[in-house]
């Protein structure tokens, strides 16, 4: 069995940071989505994984290079452009060589991950198998009916009135007959191959299509509000505090606290969960629970709960207190005069703010 990664697409709803980087690339608890996805496979005995790439796909490669470092083997597809998951496992079809496949999409976060969906599909030889939650909102989504049997009977891509709480999660299991049925299918009125139809094109050819319904928590990281969710119960699952910078003066550690090589804390209060990057420096500052700091952070004189902060930023005095936002790379938020007590930010990389 092999593994497709979907890890192209434009992130439109984490732009600005998506003009500039991949959306599967952000990290999460100081790690890219993405390789929570490679590691979720490797857990599951796959080995040989295909990633769909598209415009963002140099700075993938170098992220995820060979796979060696998860003992795996990597390979990438380029997509051309965002035309739909259907089209991008018809374009993976030379790498399966006929083998049955995890696909996978690379900015979800499945907690627990996906080794259950993989064994469950192996004892059971399904044509399909669908990953599916139940959802307070599934209009939102696509949506999965189950007949009398427990089978799949539709499929529905953000139904106005929908049928059922079951929401696709964004992982799916296939044989080599998912090949036929996405050459099969036209594309949608916007232009891209769905796996829905590809799908449901299964289900109209009498394949079997089983669902498997998970009940831990799940996130798609498309948007800031999910990022951050996500980050949350990244922290949650911190086994304890390992500090390898250096901690001076009145510095209070708190909680479960990781602290990366190279890194000086100065006169600060750190209430875990919270993750700090090799090489930063935080003087005068309090960073509350479920924050993110990347490495080569500088951060001074501010309070910042709830957040995540990228690679090489800069926060200097400003006083007051920053949570709930999404800093990109090497972004410089500096007071000027006055501050009102809390901001909401989502800054792309290389911004400079001057806050009045």
């Amino acid at each position: 069995m092999k593994g497709l990664i979907l890890s192209g697409g434009k992130g439109t709803r984490l732009r600005p940071i998506t003009h500039t980087a991949a959306k599967q690339l952000v990290p999460v608890a100081n790690k890219p989505i993405l390789f929570y996805a490679i590691e979720a496979l490797r857990a599951a005995g796959i080995e040989e994984i295909g990633i769909i790439v598209g415009e963002t796909h140099q700075e993938v490669r170098e992220a995820v290079g060979d796979g060696s470092r998860w003992k795996a083997s990597v390979t990438y597809i380029q997509q051309e452009a965002p035309l739909g998951l259907a089209h991008a496992v018809k374009i993976a079809e030379d790498f399966m060589a006929g083998d049955s496949f995890v696909m996978y999409l690379g900015d979800n976060l499945i907690r627990g991950g996906i080794t259950d969906f993989v064994r469950q599909f192996e004892d059971s030889r399904p044509d399909a198998m669908v990953l599916l939650a139940k959802v307070p909102n599934p209009s939102q989504f696509g949506v999965a009916e189950l007949d009398g049997d427990g089978r799949i009977h539709r499929l529905e891509e953000k139904p106005a009135r929908p049928r059922s709480d079951l929401a696709l999660v964004g992982v799916y299991l296939f044989t080599g007959k998912i090949f036929g049925a996405v050459n099969a299918i036209k594309p949608s009125p916007r232009g891209e191959l769905e796996i829905t139809d590809a799908i449901s094109h299964l289900i109209d050819e009498r394949m079997t299509v089983l669902p498997h319904v998970i009940t831990g928590w799940w996130k798609d990281t498309g948007k800031l509000s999910d990022m951050l969710e996500a980050n949350r119960i990244m922290l949650d699952d911190l086994a304890g505090s390992a500090v390898e910078g250096n901690l001076l003066g009145d510095t209070q550690i708190q909680g479960r606290v990781v602290v990366g090589r190279g890194t000086v804390i100065e006169n600060c209060t750190i209430r875990g969960p919270v993750v700090i990057g090799e090489d930063c420096r935080l003087a005068r500052t309090f960073v509350g629970p479920y924050t993110s700091i990347g490495p080569s952070v500088t951060i001074t004189g501010t309070e910042i709960e709830h957040s995540i902060v990228l690679a090489g930023s800069t926060i200097e005095e400003l006083g007051g207190r920053i949570e709930g936002s999404l800093l990109g790379k090497n972004v410089e938020v500096r007071r000027h005069q006055a501050l009102p007590r809390a901001y909401h930010l989502m800054l792309g990389d290389n911004s400079q703010v001057g806050i009045p």
